[in-house]
């Protein structure tokens, strides 16, 4: 059967109403990442969200009664991740905070966000996303985080896990702070309970324990600085460690790495390693050079302003300095790519909207990290597409291009194996099925920058 054309006006109806419930997107090259492969000039056959069939662009002819629209010879991939994010908060009785970081994350392609800092506010909008009521990637949350000031005995944070598994949680977020007794009761409720859970390692419990009673994953590349000092009463004075001790990487010994790679690999515990977030919030640029570069303009002045105020203090004590920074960058660099080589799950993780990380947006500040320091292309895209689903354990559900699992896919220009830039420019997102162009996408980044026009 002879390749038809696409319809436009009926691919743009589809796209506004949302309604197309069988269509057949032809002529793209789909990099599924089942492997490093690419499959050149196929045709997915998309039915009610679920992605029905892949066939070669020239076998239409099953397929007549369906909706065609063309690829052009573009490429789709599964999409990238935000799995350590800060969801806004519903305000005054208003969701445009959350709508607006659920478009700027689409806008970006990102389709699957795990929340860090969890909220009531976030199960509602979890809900109004999954329902199809608002636009947004899947949604895994976690509760309210256990820390120092949240958590005051161990039988009460044992309490705590009941309430956010009852909740209808997905994960427990931990912060500092936390006693070996505290840690041991959430440790033994979540697993009770089976909800995962990770996050900061606190001094008191540290990274060895943490590993060996539960933690899924540890977020920052959390703790492997400070059970590698020999003297562990520095990593207990801030005067002397500096912020996540990286006044303290000289000291390091590297003789205990691998053993500690090792306890990681045999308790499955996967790490987020925001790269990010280090590079702009402790890294030796100063706050106010990115009060205006572009992404910023879909932020709140007020937003920016107290990321700026975070970050100042340090500078102003002297402890930003090129001298300071450069070391304690290139030890995780080195200790990311340590881990991961030796076969360390990797999510693909910014910690947005967090100081300088605008959602979606520093996703790409991320990939551009992670390939800096020597991960491959495959391998980072992996890390926000299969590897995400694995974590959750909904391989079968997501996570590929591939039949029988969910029409979560975007499609770009050129191949993402090849031009990780490209990433940042996609030509359509599909999430479940339903579709976005470009033109709907810049419509709603648009509309965000119109809200917090300064």
């Amino acid at each position: 059967m002879k390749l038809l054309t696409t319809i436009f006006l009926l691919f743009l109806f589809s796209i506004n109403s949302g309604f197309a419930q069988s269509y057949l997107l032809s002529n793209v090259n789909i990099v599924s990442l089942e492997d490093d492969q690419i499959l050149r000039n196929q045709s997915i056959v998309i039915d009610k969200g679920k992605i029905l069939k892949i066939i070669p662009a020239s076998e239409l002819i099953e397929f007549a009664g369906y909706q065609v629209i063309d690829g052009k010879g573009n490429y789709v991939y599964p999409g990238l991740a935000e799995f350590h994010s800060h969801l806004p908060v519903a305000q005054n009785g208003t969701m445009q905070l959350q709508e607006e970081a659920m478009w700027l994350y689409l806008a970006n392609g990102v389709l699957r966000v795990r929340g860090m800092i969890g909220h009531p506010s976030h199960l509602i909008l979890k809900e109004k996303v999954e329902s199809g009521e608002m636009a947004g990637p899947r949604l895994f949350l976690s509760g309210p985080s256990f820390s120092g000031g949240s958590v005051s005995s161990a039988d009460q944070a044992a309490q705590l896990v009941r309430e956010e598994k009852a909740a209808g949680y997905d994960h427990l977020k931990l912060h500092p702070g936390l006693s070996m007794e505290e840690f041991m009761a959430i440790s033994k409720t979540a697993k009770e309970l089976d909800i995962p859970f990770g996050g900061h390692v606190s001094l008191d419990v540290g990274l060895e324990v943490s590993l060996e009673n539960g933690y899924k994953s540890i977020e920052h590349i959390d703790g492997y600085l400070e059970a590698m000092v020999p003297d562990y009463s520095k990593v207990l004075e801030p005067s002397i460690a500096g912020p996540f001790s990286m006044l303290l990487v000289e000291e390091a010994d590297q003789a205990k790495l691998p053993r500690l790679i090792e306890m990681t690999l045999e308790n499955e515990v996967w790490i987020a390693p925001t790269l990010t977030l280090y590079d702009r919030f402790f890294g030796s640029k100063p706050a106010e050079e990115y009060r205006n570069i572009p992404e910023m303009k879909y932020m709140s002045a007020a937003q920016v302003e107290s990321w700026i105020n975070a970050k100042t203090p340090y500078e102003e004590r002297g402890i930003l300095t090129i001298e300071n920074v450069q070391p304690h960058m290139e030890f995780r660099n080195q200790l990311f790519l340590s881990l991961h080589r030796a076969g360390v799950p990797m999510l693909m993780a910014s910690d947005s909207p967090q100081v300088f990380n605008v959602p979606g947006f520093s996703i790409h500040n991320e990939i551009k990290l992670m390939s800096e320091a020597g991960m491959s292309n495959y391998e980072i895209l992996k890390s926000g597409s299969v590897n995400p689903a694995a974590y959750f354990e909904q391989e079968d559900d997501w996570g590929m291009i591939k039949a029988g699992l969910s029409a979560d896919f975007v499609m770009v220009e050129k191949n993402p194996l090849e031009d990780l830039n490209t990433l940042k420019y996609p030509i359509l997102v599909v999430m479940k099925g339903k579709m976005y162009d470009r033109a709907e996408l810049q419509r709603q980044l648009d509309k965000i920058e119109a809200n917090h026009k300064r």
